[in-house]
């Protein structure tokens, strides 16, 4: 199919100047886009708004290498955080795993640092390391931390305060040196203190990097306070400095936890009267290394019901700002809808992409059950929990953070969308609104590797989960020869396949296999919920009425499109308007197509498009759900393609692994000597037996 040229952000005013103002001014982390939707550039900033803005600015001096990465932005994604070092370490942590292509790599790979206290020796050592080397188990790592300096002041400043070994190696060998004599050393290295005492002593420090400085800062106050009060405002202002570099301490990367050997996920939500936004974030060995989002329409009473903490004086406005934190009182709770969006999530995932944790922000309504059924899933124990103190909880509150953000953006859209879907409605002459749209392209070149793709949208917003790739399985197009036609009828034939009665949602057999693996889950979860009744079911949290939708996840709005958009013409159409009239579904379901260049909308049966402006509402919409459908399916397509270029011809002969592979290539040199063995000298490479010689020579000799 002929590619669709989104125009980049610099050359579309409108849409610029709207994506910036949904960028906070706060710290965080920016992430921008090409038209494959591959990161260009990752950066970090103090306030987000105003650095990203700076690239647009006709009067910055950009240089020739930026200049021509902000050429190719089509999307701008952010992170926020709560400070500008959470930012440096988490910009550091995406670019080493996405590596973009504007991004300078250092090639020392330089490291955060962390403070090392050697348990294993008798007198235990304290040092600034950025290898954490796998010496004795004993010995302790703490980090990483972001800033080095403050991290070195904090460490001498913990070496006046406390009587600590001074030295790696003795001064003097028959007696100590002048820090035994000023107190800032019990004379370590001439045995003058037991390690018992000494390891007190190091007991104490260790606690002020455990996260209980609280001590050292309770030491440090009195000392400025007499300071100041017998006027030497030298040594206040200096043990001042010194307390803010101690608070500065812990500013690392809420993500970096302590136990960076455990994977986690945390969830979070955001919520105002109608909509709630989710987000999920993907943590592996401490770092941030995917992000989800979901979206869910909440109908709430008017008067919801606030906790006890919350106000009846309160203002609504503010009131609303928080009913993310509320209980409705139609029976949605937010733990609810967290359930909800984890039961989901975790069922169409790979078992090894299962937690060992998972960190939510309210208490789930059958936690245990989803917990046992996640272990069951993993073969290890899956956690749940609902942090309320300390890096955990401040984790959770980043994500919230995140989910308002995005929350905020999704109000703002709001308007827009719903003016469009009611467009598009008049356009189409609709009954009502589309809700749910289903958008379909294929991507192939000359017929190799041809794919389709499914997008959705619902009330104007991408529904990502609900997204699916087709491979093409007519024989008839292979390389070199390409039908589009065909293919979107395949494809529409095997999404509507297997329609239930009329008013029964449509059934998705986009993939049995993918639909056996659902069901399967599914009634694995359900044997895990024998303490409810045999009409709960785990895979649906509330009534249908009261989460009317949940875009990332619910099935709740039914699977039936309201409208279908066809990437193509006339002919495109022609062909799916076939299927749906053999399938008796053409009156059942309502489909349209879309023309590139000209934004020409047809339908079915009618031979000249419909008068319409392409700057309307309505038509902007289909063109978002075109070229969504479109960037789906070309990024689908090259993963296919790269992943046939790098499969050899040997990985299609049953019996024949990776390891045999090599061996017979490390014997014959090429496949084409490989091609002219015969079965006996197939069979005289170790670990190639008569029958898988047989095998492979029947294989090049059919």
């Amino acid at each position: 199919m002929p590619s669709i040229k989104t125009l980049p952000l610099i050359k579309d005013a409108e849409r610029l100047e709207s994506r910036l103002k949904e960028i906070p001014a706060v710290p965080g982390v920016y992430l921008m886009r090409d038209e494959s939707d591959r990161i260009l550039y990752i950066g970090k900033s103090k306030r987000l708004r105003n650095r990203v803005r700076s690239y647009f600015r006709e009067s910055q001096n950009l240089s020739p290498r930026i200049a021509m990465m902000v050429q190719q932005v089509r999307e701008i994604e952010f992170i926020a955080t709560d400070t500008e070092a959470e930012a440096l370490a988490l910009e550091a942590n995406l670019v080493k795993q996405h590596q973009p292509y504007f991004n300078v790599l250092l090639k020392d790979d330089k490291k955060y640092p962390y403070l090392c206290i050697t348990w294993s020796e008798e007198y235990p050592r304290i040092f600034i390391t950025r290898k954490r080397r796998a010496g004795s188990a004993k010995d302790r790592y703490y980090g990483p931390y972001v800033d080095t300096g403050a991290l070195r002041s904090t460490l001498h400043l913990i070496k006046r305060i406390f009587p600590l070994r001074q030295r790696p190696q003795p001064l003097f060998k028959d007696r100590p040196c002048l820090n035994y004599d000023i107190g800032r050393c019990v004379g370590v290295c001439q045995g003058l203190t037991s390690p018992e005492e000494y390891r007190k002593i190091i007991q104490k420090v260790a606690m002020i990097f455990q996260g209980r400085a609280q001590e050292l800062l309770d030491l440090l106050a009195p000392q400025m306070e007499q300071a100041a009060e017998d006027l030497n405002f030298e040594t206040a202002a200096r043990i001042r400095d010194q307390i803010k570099g101690l608070q500065s301490l812990s500013a690392g990367q809420k993500v970096s936890l302590p136990d960076d050997t455990v994977s986690r996920d945390a969830i979070a939500l955001a919520a105002d009267t109608q909509h709630a936004c989710i987000q999920l974030f993907q943590i592996r060995a401490g770092q941030l290394v995917g992000r989800l989002g979901f979206m869910a329409d909440v109908p709430a009473s008017p008067t919801p019901l606030l906790p006890e903490n919350v106000s009846e004086n309160s203002s609504p406005s503010s009131q609303e700002s928080r009913i993310g934190k509320w209980e409705f009182q139609c029976g949605v709770e937010p733990g609810a809808i967290l359930q909800r969006v984890l039961e989901e999530h975790y069922q169409n995932v790979e078992s090894v992409e299962i937690p060992s944790e998972i960190s939510v922000q309210y208490e789930l309504p059958e936690g245990e059950i989803l917990a046992d059924w996640l272990s069951n899933r993993k073969g290890r124990k899956v956690t749940i929990l609902t942090p309320q103190r300390q890096t955990k909880a401040e984790l959770i509150e980043m994500v919230e953070r995140n989910a308002e953000y995005e929350l905020a953006r999704m109000q703002r859209l709001s308007d827009r969308n719903s003016q469009a879907m009611q467009d598009l409605a008049e356009i189409l002459d609709l009954p009502e609104v589309p809700r749910r749209i289903e958008g379909y392209d294929i991507s192939h070149i000359q017929g190799s590797d041809a794919v389709a793709s499914r997008v959705v949208f619902i009330d104007g917003l991408p529904a990502n989960q609900h997204y699916r790739h087709y491979k093409i399985k007519n024989p008839e197009i292979k390389s070199g020869h390409s039908d589009d036609f065909a293919s979107l009828a395949e494809v529409i034939g095997r999404r509507f396949r297997g329609v239930k009665e009329e008013g029964s949602s449509v059934a998705d057999l986009t993939d049995g296999k993918k639909e056996e693996e659902r069901s399967s889950a599914t009634s694995n979860v359900r044997d895990l919920t024998d303490r409810r009744k045999k009409e709960d079911e785990l895979s649906n949290v509330g009534e249908p009425e009261e989460i009317s939708s949940l875009s990332s996840v619910s099935h709740t709005i039914s699977d039936k499109p309201d409208l279908i958009m066809i990437d193509g013409g006339k002919g495109q159409l022609s062909a799916v308007v076939a299927v749906l009239r053999e399938m008796n579904l053409l009156e059942e379901l309502r489909v349209v197509s879309l023309a590139k260049q000209r934004e020409e909308i047809f339908l079915p049966g009618e031979s000249l498009p419909l008068p319409t402006n392409s700057e309307q509402p309505g038509v902007q919409l289909l063109r978002r759900v075109r070229d969504e459908a479109h960037r789906f399916a070309v990024s689908f397509h090259r993963d296919r393609r790269s992943e046939r270029m790098k499969r050899s011809r040997l990985d299609d002969i049953p019996g024949l692994g990776h390891h045999r592979q090599k061996l017979l290539l490390a014997h014959f040199r090429s496949i084409d000597y490989l091609r002219l063995a015969t079965p006996e000298q197939l069979a005289e490479v170790s670990g190639i037996g008569p029958r898988l010689a047989a095998q492979i020579y029947d294989y090049f000799h059919p």
